[in-house]
């Protein structure tokens, strides 16, 4: 078992993929790309025999790396991490932290792949997933990957207790391009231990990291909020942002302070400052400014009586006729 933190912030205790079914996996994948090379050389072969010998060598290599070097990684890249045969056999690429790849991981996968699996037929690559201690070929490493197994049932060891509700969506013009895949991870194992540690050990830990992600987002974490909290608002609008990249739409984690920034909250003290006296419902250190308090409206007072009007079938000596605008006549 090896454990790993998922894109939701949770610890889980994954097993990651050894040689058999990843070679399974793999041998799948290249009969199914090496039967689409076959059909599209053909296919190409039939309708360029008119052109000459350099022509249709072009043409040939063009399609090599189209179908065997980019259809695996735009399949890894548009089904996050699941080609066919790592669906047949019940397998997902992820990175290192758990989250879904993107473009860049499946790119260096990819190009690695030519040279460690195509081109040595597979030796390379079997060598290098039997030393390593979770099985990762040398594509993997160099892109910061990581094959597990789907069918595994995973217990949940840990959460992260949520960012506090006012935090929520405050970082969403935060720019996290800048932030490396080991700090996220080491970010996310604080955050997942943190009620584990002495108190004040982890608020120097948690001062340390978010000095560390500040540096890289170019922007000083906010005052008056504690570090703790702090790191878990960024990562849950990273959370946010990953779910909107897979998923489209605003799936994921909500960014406005509603239920899922509220639920499972663990506490004032998940984010206190150790020895500090902590407001009921809020973490030290961050208690957002509340609204001032109204004046209390006055009573309402009762109408002022109206004079009684003139009894029935009498006239009124005040009563005076409605102006239309016309002279009556002399």
């Amino acid at each position: 078992m090896s454990e790993l933190v998922t894109g939701e912030a949770v610890a889980l205790e994954m097993r990651p993929a050894k040689l058999p079914s990843r070679g399974l996996a793999v041998l799948i994948d290249l009969v199914v790309a090496w039967a689409v090379y076959l059909g599209v050389t053909v296919g190409i072969v039939a309708s360029t025999s008119s052109l000459d010998d350099a022509a249709a060598a072009a043409v040939a290599v063009a399609s090599f790396v189209l179908i065997l070097v980019g259809g695996p990684i735009a399949v890894e890249t548009l089904s996050h991490g699941r080609s066919l045969g790592k669906l047949a056999c019940g397998l997902r690429v992820v990175r290192d932290d758990g989250g879904p790849i993107r473009f860049r991981h499946a790119l260096v996968r990819g190009a690695v792949g030519v040279v460690e699996i195509l081109l040595t037929f597979g030796v390379v690559a079997c060598i290098a997933s039997l030393v390593s201690a979770r099985g990762r070929r040398l594509g993997d490493v160099f892109a910061g990957t990581l094959v597990v197994r789907e069918r595994v049932p995973a217990a949940h060891t840990a959460f992260i207790p949520p960012p506090p509700p006012w935090l929520a969506g405050r970082f969403s013009g935060l720019d996290l391009s800048g932030v490396p895949e080991g700090l996220w991870l080491a970010i996310r194992q604080y955050l997942t231990r943190m009620g584990q540690l002495d108190p004040q050990v982890g608020w120097a830990m948690a001062e340390r990291l978010a000095g560390d992600l500040s540096e890289r987002t170019g922007a000083p974490a906010p005052q008056g909020v504690p570090p703790a909290a702090y790191l878990a608002a960024v990562v849950q609008e990273r959370q946010a942002r990953d779910a909107r990249r897979a998923f489209g739409g605003s799936g994921g984690v909500s960014g406005s302070g509603g239920s899922a920034a509220g639920a499972g909250y663990a506490g004032p003290s998940e984010y206190a400052v150790p020895g500090a006296p902590v407001p009921v419902g809020y973490p030290s250190g961050g208690v957002p400014p509340g609204p001032a308090p109204r004046p209390a409206s006055p009573a309402p007072q009762a109408p002022p009586a109206q004079p009684a009007g003139p009894a029935v079938g009498q006239k009124s000596a005040e009563a005076t006729p409605p102006r239309t605008g016309f002279v009556p006549p002399a």
